[in-house]
């Protein structure tokens, strides 16, 4: 709590600092960003379980914190704590009723991963002498998690008192509602059985998510798949893997999870939950598996939402602000006064390139997430605040998942730019469009009426089109890298 009088005290003073230049101003506001940032990290690295949770969780709302916070709290991704393997064996015997190595021939002592909730362990099975990957939750979460809650609803009540117009209430309520699904490991065994079930079924993507062996609240036993993180360029190059066959089936993956009837959704997929690992017997330039971790938090998004969503994003892309503008409310109640905000937030891209430049035709380069971040400004940032605390719980976590993938395909540094991570994505969506035309003309019984014929023809042409332009554009990229232009 001292931590947050503190920042409350800087982001004051700061805040009532009056100067005639704007650009001074900025900067000094970007200082007060990144110290309040910088000594927010210590407390959240020294406390631990869910606030480490929550530094993750606030690195990943590029749409809504500004850059020196969120830049700040990366290293949170890859730094938590470990748990001791005296413990791990006493939950063993506190949740089987076994030692470790009644079950495993072999487990390491110390993890190959661990995260604030958890860690993962190397093991081999006594039975089959199958390798296998065991995820443990830490011990000490079941007594402390209710009173770390509480402390993080103390947190957003005090910046609410202080701070009336950023009222971050939500957040907290936000993590209430999800940490209970993560924390049960049975819940995320079903889920990681019912993802690869619906990939397995609906698409040929070379998508891998590994086998349970078994499942309970504390302890997680999958089928051991190993491979390398999305950003490990040099793995990937020494491979001969494709940055843009990469980055194009990451896209295809997700948005099948998005814009597919019934699809499961991963609400959290940064890089520690994703690995590329070589696959021989692919030819190049498809010669890789895509590794899917850490089933926990998964949404299932309403079909008229998931529909709406597509509508909306089809507009983004043709630059067409009514319909931009009309799907923002249907999506989420964002007014018209709202709109530019919430343009920007579930884009990533500056609100002048939405409607002039076009989202797919240009990337966001280091300019324009300089403009976004220096728009943060405090009346746009309380607008913001305030925004977010209104639209649907399950909008927030597609605007983090959004802005998750777009930091992987970043951090991948591909030559092709986004034309085509847009067209894959207007595919999907257009998709969702056709499709709900169809059931709308079967439930129908004046389905021949000429509006409706019109509506369905209007939208199986707006999904062919998509598909002939993605189809043509991928065969122009093949050629280039055929012909060794790229």
């Amino acid at each position: 709590m001292s931590t947050l009088a503190v920042c409350v005290n800087d982001y004051r003073k700061t805040l009532k600092l009056q100067r005639d230049d704007p650009d001074e101003e900025s900067l000094l506001l970007k200082a007060c960003h990144k110290r309040c940032a910088e000594r927010t990290l210590k407390v959240l690295e020294k406390n631990g379980s869910i606030f480490i949770k929550l530094g993750q969780h606030l690195s990943s709302m590029g749409y809504l914190l500004p850059l020196e916070w969120t830049t700040t709290f990366v290293p949170l991704q890859d730094k938590c704590p470990v748990s001791s393997y005296e413990s791990i064996q006493e939950l063993f015997v506190e949740d089987t009723g076994h030692r470790i190595e009644d079950e495993f021939e072999t487990f390491t002592d110390l993890p190959i991963g661990a995260a604030s909730l958890a860690q993962v362990h190397v093991a081999t099975l006594k039975d089959t002498h199958q390798k296998v990957a065991v995820k443990v939750q830490h011990p000490g979460l079941k007594e402390w998690v209710p009173l770390d809650l509480a402390l993080t609803r103390l947190t957003f009540a005090t910046v609410r008192r202080f701070f009336p117009d950023y009222d971050l209430s939500w957040l907290s309520d936000e993590m209430e509602s999800s940490l209970p699904q993560e924390l049960d490991f049975a819940l995320e065994g079903q889920n990681a059985i019912n993802a690869s079930g619906f990939f397995e079924k609906n698409t040929k993507l070379p998508l891998i998510i590994p086998d349970v062996i078994s499942a309970s609240k504390r302890i997680l036993v999958m089928s051991y798949i190993a491979g390398a993180r999305p950003d490990n360029l040099e793995y990937l190059d020494s491979h001969h893997i494709s940055r843009d066959e990469v980055s194009a089936t990451l896209a295809r993956i997700f948005n099948a999870m998005i814009f597919t009837p019934g699809a499961p959704l991963h609400c959290d997929p940064h890089g520690g939950n994703i690995a590329i690992r070589h696959n021989t017997s692919r030819r190049q330039p498809y010669n890789f598996d895509i590794i899917l971790y850490d089933h926990g938090l998964y949404r299932t998004i309403p079909e008229k939402l998931r529909v709406d969503y597509a509508k909306l994003w089809l507009a983004v892309i043709d630059a067409d602000e009514p319909n931009m503008r009309r799907y923002a409310y249907e999506v989420a109640g964002v007014t018209d006064a709202q709109f530019p905000l919430f343009a920007s937030a579930i884009t990533g891209r500056d609100y002048s390139v939405l409607t002039h430049q076009g989202v797919s035709t240009t990337a966001r380069d280091n300019s324009e997430k300089q403009a976004i971040s220096a728009g943060f400004g405090e009346d746009l940032l309380q607008q913001l605040v305030q925004l977010l605390g209104k639209v649907p719980r399950i909008i927030l976590l597609i605007l983090k998942t959004n802005d998750l993938t777009r930091s992987l395909d970043e951090g991948l540094q591909t030559s092709q730019g986004p034309v085509r991570t847009f067209l894959i994505l207007a595919k999907y969506a257009s998709r969702a469009v056709w499709e709900e035309q169809k059931q709308k003309l079967r439930s129908r019984r004046d389905w021949y009426m000429p509006a409706n014929v019109l509506a369905l023809i209007s939208a199986f042409t707006g999904f062919v089109r998509v598909e002939m332009k993605l189809f043509f554009y991928e065969r122009y990229l093949a050629i280039r890298r055929h012909l060794h232009m790229d």
